[in-house]
């Protein structure tokens, strides 16, 4: 369970990141209430899986996960140029994530 709660809240950060850059420097009023709520419930369900995953695997894991999905958000919404190695280093921490995941 606590590895389902880490990955939710990894997509989270994803979440609460996209909206803070949405947020315009929290001029706009709905994705900074997204960034608020996302943040919250992302730091909850970290700090609910570091209680069964130790923290440094927890931690890399939550940013990992939160970073690769917001690089991906940012392409697919051409805010990010894509090129084969910008894919490719993305490719390298999703396979670090799910290493980490294989050895713990």
């Amino acid at each position: 369970m606590a590895w389902v709660v880490l990955v939710l809240s990894g997509v989270l950060e994803a979440v609460w990141a996209t909206a803070l850059s949405a947020s315009n420097g929290f001029r706009k009023v709905v994705p900074t209430i997204v960034f608020v709520a996302g943040m919250v419930l992302s730091m909850v369900g970290l700090a609910f899986a570091m209680k069964a995953i130790p923290v440094g695997t927890a931690y890399a894991v939550w940013v990992g996960i939160g970073a690769s999905l917001t690089v991906v958000v940012a392409i697919l919404r051409r805010q990010e140029a894509a090129s084969v190695a910008r894919v490719a280093l993305v490719l390298g921490l999703v396979a670090c994530v799910v290493g980490l995941k294989v050895v713990s």
